[in-house]
């Protein structure tokens, strides 16, 4: 019997779709990088057919396909694809005086929201409830919309008293049906009201543009005639199955960073590292501590919406093999020529410095072309354009090493030439085969996980951890994990200000190696 050992990892990025397929150990088998498309499904049936050809009778061996996107991104970026959305908020008459949506840029809310209500319910932070739960009023208001996709319904300290939500969802599916969508927020993020309310509201909205997406993969696997698994990566370098990622596209928010940084940690054989991935416009670093991406503590704005859901913790700068070098005022970037670089550069017979020219002026082989003859400005611009971004590159990665100088520094991406092979502020500069698919990588070897949230008294610590560890472990399992693998592998401790008596908030991860496919198994 052929084993069935080998897995595709597919990243789609604003500019290139990359794919690869990594055997059972690990080794890399075939890679490739296209352009990104408009409907993304293209290109990722461009980059699977690559990887497949290269495999040739070997592609009967596939058994999982893992995708990491930014579409999810990209819709609430750009406002297109959203549906609309009606918010439930229970917690009056203690949460009133900031609404649903506060902050909000008014073409998103004009876009999404099909109305809002503020009902009573929620609980205080040791579970009492603030306000009987306003069970008729909940259909009242939803009688009284014209028109919506999804219900969002979030209330207060929801994740560690969950009872209420739950009640809504049933109520509302018994009223409008099974097959309602409702969205609860105790399942998107942790305590924060306004954030969490937030992030599930965007969730709901995403369900159609993510639905596309995953139906999309499923066609392009079943196209190619796979028996295969399919996946997508989250925020925080673990995996999901399609229709987890269906009900949850917010989670797949800062998948690619995350893929970036768990590719380069795999590839250079270091779980605890830097990782800086150069591409074209920019350059994104993260940390990578136990194999996993180091999350960010602080609230992150996605298209103007301030979220608190885990997203890796990211610094962005911009330098990139695109960036434009100003010879007559010696201004490094922003700007970009981003993917005309071919047609741009100087190296490239265009007419723009960019800074792949001034790697390419210091000695870089890059695509074994040779610079035209360049004006003695344009040399020395070119010039302290690479001490400029030296600089700015030492700074960035001692402000993420939080003081240790020791941590390597995994240089990945296409235009990971730019970054210089010392920096005082890092310790060894590794560059790994296959750097300029880490990304991909990252999504095929990922894990699949869940992560849950319990608040309780510092009396009964131990009870908390031992019920958010259940919680997540089956979140895990339910995201694709093997039942008999999956393991808890982070917990975190917050203690809670301003409480009647000492309390913690208990966040717990679990992963595990996703779960074996059978022969004849569904793709989703």
């Amino acid at each position: 019997m052929t084993a069935r050992d080998l897995s595709i990892g597919v990243d789609v990025g604003g500019t290139n779709t990359d794919a690869v397929v990594l055997d059972g150990a690990g080794a890399v088998l075939a890679h490739t990088k296209r352009a990104t498309t408009d409907d993304i499904s293209s290109g990722i049936r461009a980059g699977i057919a690559d990887v497949l050809a290269a495999l040739g009778d070997d592609r009967d061996r596939v058994s999982r396909v893992m995708l990491g996107t930014t579409h999810a991104t990209n819709a609430i970026v750009q406002r297109r694809g959203l549906d609309r959305v009606a918010m439930i908020r229970l917690g009056a008459p203690a949460a009133t005086e900031y609404p649903p949506l506060t902050g909000w840029p008014r073409d998103l809310v004009d876009m999404v929201l099909a109305g809002s209500a503020m009902l009573g319910g929620g609980h205080m932070v040791d579970g009492t409830p603030i306000a009987p739960l306003e069970r008729d009023g909940i259909l009242r208001f939803v009688d009284g919309l014209e028109s919506f996709d999804a219900i969002a319904v979030a209330g207060i300290f929801s994740p560690s008293s969950p009872d209420q939500e739950l009640e809504v969802a049933d109520l509302l599916r018994r009223h409008l049906g099974p097959d309602a969508r409702v969205f609860l927020s105790q399942d998107i993020g942790p305590t924060g009201l306004l954030e969490r309310e937030n992030a599930t509201l965007l969730n709901a909205a995403l369900y159609s543009v993510a639905r596309s997406v995953t139906d999309g993969l499923a066609e392009v696997v079943a196209a190619e005639g796979l028996d295969a698994a399919t996946f997508f990566a989250q925020n925080d370098g673990t995996l999901m199955s399609l229709d987890h990622a269906a009900q949850y596209p917010v989670l797949t928010i800062g998948s690619g960073p995350a893929n970036s940084i768990r590719g380069a940690a795999y590839l250079s054989g270091h779980d605890d590292a830097i990782v800086i991935d150069v591409g074209g416009t920019t350059s994104d670093l993260g940390v990578v501590v136990g194999g996993f991406p180091r999350e960010s503590t602080l609230p992150r704005e996605i298209g103007g919406v301030r979220t608190n859901f885990r997203m890796p913790d990211i610094l962005s700068i911009a330098i990139g093999g695109g960036t434009i070098v100003d010879v007559a005022t010696g201004r490094v970037g922003p700007e970009s020529v981003g993917y005309r670089i071919n047609e741009e550069a100087l190296l490239f017979g265009g007419s723009t410095p960019t800074l792949t020219d001034a790697a390419a002026l210091r000695g870089n082989p890059i695509g074994g072309r040779r610079l035209p003859a360049l004006s003695s400005a344009t040399s020395a611009a070119l010039e302290a354009a690479m001490a400029h971004i030296a600089a700015r590159l030492e700074d960035a990665v001692e402000q993420l090493a939080l003081g240790r100088m020791d941590l390597p520094l995994v240089v990945v991406g296409g235009g990971g030439f730019l970054v210089p092979d010392s920096l005082a502020s890092a310790g060894e500069i590794l560059r790994p085969h296959h750097g300029g698919v880490a990304n991909a990588v990252g999504a095929a070897i990922s894990l699949a996980g869940g992560r849950a949230d319990q608040m309780a008294p510092m009396g009964e610590r131990e009870t908390a951890i031992e019920q958010a560890s259940e919680a997540a472990i089956a979140k895990a399992i339910q995201a694709g994990a093997d039942p008999l693998q999956v393991s808890v592998v982070e917990v975190h401790e917050t203690h809670v200000p301003y409480t009647a008596q000492p309390t913690v908030n208990v966040t717990v991860k679990a992963a595990g190696p996703l779960a074996r496919l059978t022969a004849g198994a569904p793709v989703r």
